[in-house]
């Protein structure tokens, strides 16, 4: 037993020694990702190679025997995790579908990869991967997890073309990703491993293999707080390295691809539209009551006493803030698709319609604008609306001007048509003149996401970027 305990100690011990090699020519030759890559704790863990952005797991054998056998292999699996924790891979949804989310993760790291043409990375993985990324650059522009994922799951892929799909992308386990956090403030921890498992203390029976294949084992999780912690290092780092990506492109005129791209899209600030909405809401007139204040054990006790006499106190009520005054403005010059203002305005309505967020009566206007205003369309009913949305046409198709929509809006407000105008959500591709001027009101620019960066507004405004599936 001592014998077998020595011979892990000193095959743990080269197994480091490799990785940390491996770090080291990763270090050389991509600089930017010096704080990245010196994140991981080294802890040998049996059948995995798995990361939870804290600690890097390896099998041993595993290790020593790709260093053997390719030894870009091991270059290229460490790069593949530290991208992971990068694009923020691993913090994710509970509600997501794991197999197309790892599928997903997996190729638009992998393709990052290809993109930095690092020939300490080559390894036979990247020969099987070309194909399916010619065949995928083809549908899905950029690859960034998020639109791979969207990609997949609209075609409804059975078990085994997501399995025969992964396997040329495949390198580390991802079940960490999903472990329920604990409760509590935990340990923390820190330093190298010393071989043994997390679970039993002693070492472990090691089996080469790499993640998702034949691992039975898997690293225990943090506490939430833990967690939260560290999606906010790697948030700083992933913030950073954008910066540092678009300094050497702008001065070197190098391009690092997919790598650009998805830390774009991972560190791009977005707001869910329901909510920009509701943050335009007054504190009305309307009363509701208060289901807070209601007391149930009153309530009961009436019942309990009086057989079927509950005892009921006077209800007590509360304003409630919805949405009264409100103005949608539409691009409609040329280069706007008439499909997408219509699903962006249906979906508006879906929002808006919701009891909740609308009162009885309201004041919204519609306004249509190229170079010029071409219709404003006031609602003050959700049947004002149907009716819209039934005969809605468009009209324009010039070039975008934003400012006539501001001046419009204005003369309206001078003119006594609103009274408490909260805000403005003007839906555009941005390839027009902003105003200069801040507005007595709330706006917001709404872009659709094309894979490109959205163009910059005005400090005063506010940017939200839609997917497209999100309208």
């Amino acid at each position: 037993m001592e014998d077998h305990v020595e011979k892990f100690r000193q095959a743990d011990a080269l197994a480091q020694n490799i990785l940390r090699l491996t770090r080291n020519t990763l270090l050389v030759n991509l600089r930017f990702l010096d704080l990245a890559l010196s994140q991981f704790q080294l802890t040998s863990y049996p059948g995995t190679l798995a990361t939870d952005g804290q600690h890097l797991f390896y099998d041993t054998y595993y290790v020593l025997s790709m260093y053997k056998q390719e030894r870009g292999r091991n270059v290229r699996d460490y790069l593949h995790i530290v991208l992971h924790c990068v694009f923020r891979h691993l913090f994710t949804s509970a509600n997501i579908d794991r197999r197309c989310w790892d599928l997903a993760c997996d190729i638009a790291v992998e393709s990052a990869i290809e993109d930095l043409h690092l020939e300490s990375a080559a390894c036979n993985r990247a020969y099987a991967q070309e194909e399916t990324l010619k065949e995928l650059r083809s549908q899905v522009r950029p690859l960034t997890a998020e639109k791979l994922y969207r990609y997949f799951l609209d075609r409804h892929l059975s078990d085994d073309q997501i399995a025969r799909l992964r396997e040329p992308f495949l390198a580390d386990d991802h079940r960490a990703w999903y472990l329920p956090v604990k409760s509590g403030q935990g340990t923390g921890g820190g330093g190298q491993s010393t071989g043994r498992t997390p679970e039993t203390g002693t070492p472990g029976k090691q089996k080469s293999g790499r993640g998702g294949q034949g691992s039975r084992t898997t690293p225990k999780s943090g506490t939430e707080r833990q967690r939260q912690d560290l999606e906010q290092t790697w948030r700083e780092i992933s913030e950073r390295l954008q910066v540092d990506l678009e300094t050497i492109s702008r001065r070197h005129g190098t391009d690092a691809g997919n790598l650009v791209q998805e830390l774009k899209a991972v560190n791009r600030e977005t707001y869910d539209y329901a909510d920009f909405l509701r943050r335009y809401a007054s504190l009305g007139e309307v009363t509701q009551v208060n289901q807070d204040e209601f007391d149930y054990i009153y309530y009961t006790y009436g019942l309990s006493l009086y057989g079927n006499m509950p005892l009921v106190e006077p209800l007590e009520y509360k304003e409630v803030r919805r949405i009264k005054e409100f103005v949608i403005a539409i691009d409609t010059s040329g280069s706007v698709s008439g499909d997408l203002v219509q699903r962006f305005v249906t979906k508006t309505y879906n929002i808006l319609r919701q009891q909740e967020n609308f009162f009885t009566k309201i004041n919204l206007h519609i306004i249509q604008c190229d170079a010029e205003v071409q219709e404003d369309r006031k609602i003050t009913s959700q049947k004002d609306f149907d009716t819209y949305l039934d005969t809605m046409q468009l009209h324009g198709f010039g070039g975008t001007d934003f400012r006539p929509v501001f001046q419009y809006v204005d003369e309206l407000i001078q003119a006594g048509e609103f009274t408490n105008l909260k805000g403005m959500i003007y839906f555009t591709d941005g390839r027009g003149i902003f105003p200069e001027k801040k507005p007595d009101y709330d706006a917001a620019f709404v872009f659709l996401d094309d894979g490109y960066d959205a163009p910059d507004v005005p400090v005063w405004a506010i940017k939200l970027v839609l997917q497209s599936e999100e309208i």
